[in-house]
């Protein structure tokens, strides 16, 4: 019998890796689920926080002169704080442009704007091999975290 989540929790990394892999993916699973659960718990109940106050965070945004940031109000002696951030999106090409024309009357547009640059890896993995070269000393590769999905296996069919 596989433990529960409650006794998982009191179990070492070590201990649990002991468990058998069909405990283990169950246990995934179980994780899994108790995510989605979770997840759409909490979207629930933000959602229903966001229905009962963002007109009232809205109106004081307006009564402050502001569109976005932070308010804070009270209701029924609990305080509540409503932040609205910015999440501006900058016209890529529109920005290469002003660059350009900064550069051309002799300033330097790092001055002004903050300027990457970016190789999509599966355009960087299709390139031929003298011009992967030529970029190579650019390029550091990281990886994330390693993910795992235990199944069960699938009998094969005689």
């Amino acid at each position: 019998m596989s433990p529960t989540a409650k006794q998982v929790q009191t179990l070492s990394a070590t201990e649990l890796a002991d468990a058998p892999a069909a405990e283990l993916m169950q246990l995934q699973a179980e994780a899994r689920r108790e995510l989605r659960r979770a997840k759409v718990f909490k979207d629930w109940v933000d959602g229903a926080i966001a229905q009962k106050y963002a007109q009232r965070a809205q109106v004081l945004r307006q009564q402050l002169g502001k569109d976005t940031g932070l308010v804070r109000f009270e209701d029924q002696g609990i305080a509540v704080a409503c932040d609205l951030t910015k999440k501006p999106i900058w016209d890529q090409a529109r920005l290469a442009e002003l660059a350009r024309r900064i550069r051309a009357n002799g300033d330097n547009p790092a001055d002004f704007i903050d300027i990457s640059y970016r190789v999509a890896e599966r355009k960087y993995s299709a390139w031929p091999t003298h011009l992967q070269a030529a970029f190579k000393p650019a390029r550091t590769l990281k990886t994330g975290k390693p993910t795992f999905e235990l199944n069960p296996v699938q009998e094969q069919q005689a």
